[in-house]
């Protein structure tokens, strides 16, 4: 409200609670934000639920421009508005009133990529499947950026106006970065992928491109992490997760890729049984050398047709490594019978019996893989 009438903060009931210098810090942080166009009624939800530090990057994300509706952003292009909600709500992004002015300038470029897109022939189911992959990525990329910059960014004795400003600086620079490193990471992962894809000419002649492939699939998880939860602090609960998120990036070396983690487990696929297995032991031993604070290991293999889609992968080959770590022994990689037969004779192999999983209506053979020399005990501390 530049050049309109002065806000008496204070009448307003906006500086209630806060004295001495937070309270002029924040009688500093509301003008400058009543002089930049905020008005006072989003001044005062803003004070009234605890954002008002936070205002000032809410805003420098969302950026200068007018703001639209969504059935003004679907009418500029010129896309069905049920179809924008529809990718908006599969990104994970809430749906506002159709009317309600929040739209962006963002807002009417990503509708109209989506029109593009519809254009070039891709199915919508399929698109929207795309979306909610690409929704829950970039959430994640978010809340650790977020996170880092909350860490990084806050020291004791900050005013509200302190970190009100440092937050929308920080916001401003790091933006425009990230979204080239965004796309760097895209770019480098479908290239990765594409090398490693085999489209044979009988394929293509008869259509079938896309369906189910041969793949081997690994989870493995920390045994008693439930457990480790209650006895430790959330920090350090978080500490150990992302440690085996780092231990299975570093063994994931192609063709073995990881996919996801998934809290306390991460899971792996690769098109060659040997270097999977080899992952897992290897992922195994890397938990076994953090020591005695670290948690035990297990993993489950298994092979078979498994079908990608959105960035997951399903099938029995997916189901059946699950239900093997689930009864695989501390700090020990197991195996079904058609991994073993395929990986070959790098690895040491001990049957472990014939058992009925949960879940599953038939028996299977299982067997315990282990490198070259290591001790049946496992050799753990």
């Amino acid at each position: 409200m530049a050049g309109g009438p002065k806000i008496d903060f204070e009448a307003e009931g906006l500086l209630e609670g806060v004295e001495g210098q937070s309270r002029q810090a924040r009688l500093e942080l509301l003008e400058q934000l009543a002089g930049e166009g905020c008005s006072l009624e989003e001044l005062r939800e803003a004070v009234a639920a605890g954002r008002l530090t936070l205002l000032p990057v809410e805003r420098a994300l969302a950026g200068e421009g007018p703001r639209y509706t969504a059935r003004e952003v679907a009418e500029i292009a010129d896309l069905d508005l049920e179809m924008l909600l529809r990718f908006r709500s599969a990104l994970g992004i809430p749906v506002p009133d159709p009317d309600e002015h929040l739209g962006t300038d963002a807002d009417v470029e990503a509708a109209r990529a989506m029109k593009r897109f519809l254009e070039l022939g891709l199915p919508e189911d399929g698109m929207l499947q795309v979306a909610r992959t690409i929704g829950m990525g970039t959430a994640r990329i978010a809340e650790s950026n977020r996170e880092l910059i909350i860490r990084t960014l806050t020291q004791p004795g900050d005013t509200e106006r302190d970190v009100a400003l440092r937050f929308a600086a920080a916001a401003e620079y790091m933006l425009p970065l990230a979204g080239p490193t965004v796309v760097y990471a895209l770019q480098a992962h479908l290239l990765e992928q594409i090398r490693r894809d085999v489209i044979g000419a009988t394929d293509i002649a008869s259509g079938e491109l896309g369906g189910a492939v041969e793949l081997t699939v690994c989870f493995a998880d920390l045994v008693e992490f439930t457990r480790l939860g209650e006895e430790i602090a959330p920090e350090e609960l978080g500490m150990v997760a992302g440690r085996l998120e780092e231990m299975a990036t570093a063994v994931a070396e192609p063709p073995v890729r990881l996919v996801k983690t998934i809290g306390d487990a991460v899971m792996l696929i690769s098109p060659e049984p040997e270097p999977m297995v080899g992952a897992a032991l290897a992922l195994i031993h890397a938990a076994e050398a953090e020591g005695q604070q670290f948690p035990w290991l297990r993993a489950g293999i298994a092979s078979g047709p498994t079908l990608p889609q959105a960035g997951d992968y399903y099938g029995r080959a997916v189901n059946l490594a699950s239900r093997i770590t689930n009864v695989a022994r501390p700090g020990s990689a197991v195996l079904d019978e058609a991994t073993k037969e395929a990986a070959g004779e790098g690895f040491d192999y001990s049957y472990v019996g014939e058992r009925r999983l949960k879940g599953l209506d038939y028996r299977v053979k299982l067997f315990r893989a282990r490198t070259p020399g290591e001790r049946k005990d496992g050799g753990r501390r």
